[in-house]
């Protein structure tokens, strides 16, 4: 994975944290579990990124 990818998936991590952090201050479960949901499908990427890094 190129450094783009990586910075988009941290982007993705970051916005996930302060959405659940909204969610939780505004007790908006929809919005938390948005957040939740957007954290790891950005952990999901990153494996895929190690993985990919580990065969170069």
């Amino acid at each position: 994975m190129g450094l783009d990818d990586k910075i988009k998936n941290a982007a993705q991590d970051v916005a996930g944290k302060g959405k659940e952090a909204a969610g939780k201050a505004t007790d908006n479960e929809r919005l938390e579990a948005e957040g939740q949901k957007d954290q790891t499908a950005a952990s999901v990427k990153k494996a895929g990124e190690n993985v990919k890094d580990a065969f170069k």
